[in-house]
């Protein structure tokens, strides 16, 4: 066998393994969030539990990240048809929606403190102190995403995507989904349990 064989071979093989490693560390990350919502599940049982509403801020925030997901979507639609400006423009838009939800949970944080709701200390309760953990944690996957993102964007200007070969594209667009779809589970999560 060749170098240029060998090297070949070697790239089917990563490309193969890529999804499946992918897949794996989103069960992982799932896990944790099951972990930090059945905390706040039983901890909604004690005596000094407070309900509250939700932020307007995170409604909005939701809205954003679910939009940014369609545009991802659309992204990787284009691409397959070699629409590399629609691809563009489509992937800057996911930045942008991505940005708005970021600000927008960041307002949410703000919005509780305004209603006497800390993350500790004096005036904190153990449901705004929970819910802010696992927004938190979520944001934490979000600036992963953006850094995904950021790489996807940077090799679509450097052209290494086109309609045959999308796989770094797909990787990028599967993790955004996760992390929109996680997301939209925890806001109905907060919604129905706070």
């Amino acid at each position: 066998m060749n170098k240029q064989t060998l090297e070949q071979e070697y790239k089917i093989a990563k490309q193969k393994s890529a999804k499946p490693m992918l897949w794996i560390s989103m069960v992982s990350m799932t896990m944790m969030f099951i972990g930090l919502t059945s905390a706040y599940i039983i901890s909604s049982n004690r005596e000094d539990w407070v309900s509250f509403e939700l932020p307007s801020a995170l409604y909005v925030s939701t809205i954003l990240l679910f939009l940014s997901s369609i545009t991802f979507y659309l992204a990787k639609s284009y691409i397959t048809k070699d629409n590399r400006k629609l691809t563009t423009i489509f992937l800057l838009l996911t930045l942008a929606l991505g940005i708005g939800f970021v600000f927008y949970q960041i307002q949410g944080f703000y919005q509780l403190k305004a209603a006497g709701l800390y993350f500790v200390g004096k005036g904190s309760v153990v449901s705004s102190s929970l819910m802010i953990v696992i927004s938190f944690a979520h944001l934490l996957h979000v600036a992963a995403g953006f850094i995904v993102l950021l790489v996807v964007i940077y090799n679509h200007f450097k052209k290494r995507y086109n309609a045959t070969e999308t796989l770094g594209l797909e990787l990028g667009a599967i993790f955004w989904h996760f992390v929109d779809i996680l997301w939209i589970l925890l806001f109905l999560f907060f919604y129905f349990i706070t």
